[in-house]
C-alpha cells in the first residue's frame, strides 16, 4: 500500500511541477508578446517538452510571420501609391501648365496666335495621350481589357505604327531599318495589342534613343534597337516598371508608363518581353507564344 502511494504521490508531484512549468512558459510568452513592438522580428521559443507546446509556438510564429509579411506589404504599397500620385500629378502638370501659360501669352502677342496656338494643341495632345496610357494601364491591371489572339502578321502593324510615327521619326533624323527574314512572318497575338506595342516602342526609341531604330523578325520574335543619349544607362531590372524613368529629373515627357504597357500586352497575349544592353545601344525583344495553347 505504501509504494502505491508514494508512487501516486511522486506522479502527482511531477503532473504539478509540469503544470507550474507550462503555466511559466505560457505567461512568459504571453509578457514577451505583451511587450514587443509589433514590427519586430520576434520569434517565440518553448523549453517546454512535448509536441503539444512545440506545436503552439510553430502556430504562433507562423502567424507572426504572416502579420509581418502583411504589414510590409501594405507599407510597400503605401509607398507605392504615393509614388505613383507624385509622378501622375507630375506628368499631368506639365503639359497642363505649359498649355494654360501659352494660352496667357495669347492676350499680349496676338501677332504670335499661330505659333502659340500650336505649341498649344502639342502640350493637350501630350496630355490626352498621357491619360489614354493611364486608362489603358488601369484596365490592363483591374483584368478588364479583352485580349483575343490570332496568328498575326508582323509587318501590316508595324507600317501603320511607322506611318503614324513618320513626322517625329523624320524631324529626329531617324529612318528606321527593318530586318525580317521573312515578309509574311506572323506570331500569335491580338492586332490591335501589337499595334500599340510597336507604337509604345517607336515613342521610346524617340524620347529615350540617342537616334537611329532597327527592327528586326525571326520566328516568333520581334526586337527593337536604338542607340542610347547622353544620360545615365537605363536600369534593366526596371525597365518595364511603371513610371520607371532612367532619368530621375523626369524631362523628356511621358509619364514612364509605355514600357509597362508593353509587357503587360505581352503576358496578357502569353508571350514576353526583355531588354538587353548591347554595344550599339538597347534591344528590347519581343518573344511571342508559339501557339493558341501555350
Amino acid at each position: 500500500m505504501l509504494p502505491a502511494l508514494l508512487l501516486a504521490v511522486t506522479a502527482l508531484g511531477a503532473a504539478l511541477l509540469r503544470l507550474w512549468s507550462y503555466r511559466a512558459q505560457m505567461t512568459e510568452m504571453a509578457r514577451i508578446l505583451e511587450e514587443t513592438p509589433a514590427e519586430s522580428n520576434l520569434r517565440l521559443t518553448v523549453r517546454m517538452p512535448g509536441a503539444v507546446p512545440r506545436r503552439l509556438c510553430r502556430a504562433v510564429n507562423k502567424r507572426l510571420e504572416a502579420g509581418r509579411q502583411l504589414r510590409q506589404e501594405t507599407l510597400r504599397g503605401e509607398r507605392e501609391l504615393k509614388h505613383t500620385m507624385a509622378c501622375i500629378s507630375h506628368d499631368i502638370r506639365t503639359p497642363l501648365a505649359g498649355a494654360m501659360g501659352y494660352l496667357q501669352l495669347l492676350d499680349g502677342e496676338p501677332d504670335r496666335q499661330a505659333e502659340y496656338l500650336a505649341i498649344v494643341k502639342k502640350r493637350l495632345s501630350e496630355l490626352e495621350a498621357l491619360l489614354e496610357d493611364l486608362f489603358l494601364y488601369t484596365r490592363l491591371q483591374g483584368e478588364a481589357l479583352p485580349m483575343e489572339c490570332e496568328k498575326t502578321a508582323v509587318l501590316p502593324p508595324l507600317w501603320d505604327a511607322l506611318a503614324e510615327f513618320y513626322p517625329r521619326l523624320e524631324a529626329a533624323g531617324i529612318q528606321p531599318e527593318l530586318r525580317f527574314d521573312r515578309e509574311e512572318e506572323q506570331v500569335w497575338a491580338n492586332q490591335e495589342a501589337l499595334g500599340r506595342i510597336y507604337r509604345n516602342l517607336i515613342a521610346n526609341a524617340l524620347r529615350h534613343g540617342g537616334g537611329g531604330l532597327t527592327v528586326s523578325a525571326r520566328e516568333g520574335e520581334v526586337s527593337f534597337s536604338n542607340p542610347l543619349g547622353p544620360g545615365p544607362a537605363p536600369e534593366l531590372d526596371h525597365l518595364f516598371d511603371r513610371f520607371y524613368q532612367a532619368s530621375p529629373a523626369r524631362g523628356k515627357g511621358g509619364a514612364g508608363l509605355g514600357l509597362s504597357i508593353v509587357r503587360e500586352l505581352m503576358e496578357r497575349m502569353g508571350g514576353q518581353v526583355s531588354a538587353e544592353l548591347t554595344e550599339d545601344g538597347l534591344r528590347i525583344r519581343l518573344a511571342f507564344s508559339p501557339n493558341e495553347k501555350t
